[in-house]
């Protein structure tokens, strides 16, 4: 009678030991499974706004280049149209001082105006 209660005791543990396997297999799947739309979403986003052809037109570009530049970032960095942070400064300025001019030429334009109405 012990050899079968522990032939018992023994079949329960390993009965318990799958279910745990299965329900930790069927937590993964599920994980994977969240996973995997997760990424499949993000790839969506990145199709719809255009990330993918934009890269692959830059990869395309670096391939078919006679010869290979010795800095491929700064290569893709140029492709897709980044500038160095000396280039961004130099435009902010360039941006205010136009801004500047604008106004400046809006005022003279008010001015004019103001001096044929009175005539």
């Amino acid at each position: 009678a012990t050899a079968a209660a522990r032939s018992n005791q023994q079949a329960a543990a390993s009965g318990r030991a799958l279910a745990r396997r299965q329900q930790r297999s069927r937590e993964t799947m599920s994980s994977h499974k969240t996973s995997d739309s997760k990424k499949e979403e993000f790839r969506k986003y990145l199709e719809k706004s255009g990330v993918i052809d934009a890269l692959t037109r830059v990869l395309v570009g670096l391939y078919e280049e006679a010869e290979r530049p010795a800095n491929a970032v700064d290569y893709v960095k140029r492709y897709m149209g980044a500038s160095a942070s000396g280039d961004a400064e130099s435009l902010r300025r360039e941006n205010e001082e136009l801004k500047q001019q604008l106004d400046e030429a809006k005022q003279e334009i008010e001015s004019l105006k103001g001096k044929i109405a009175a005539e």
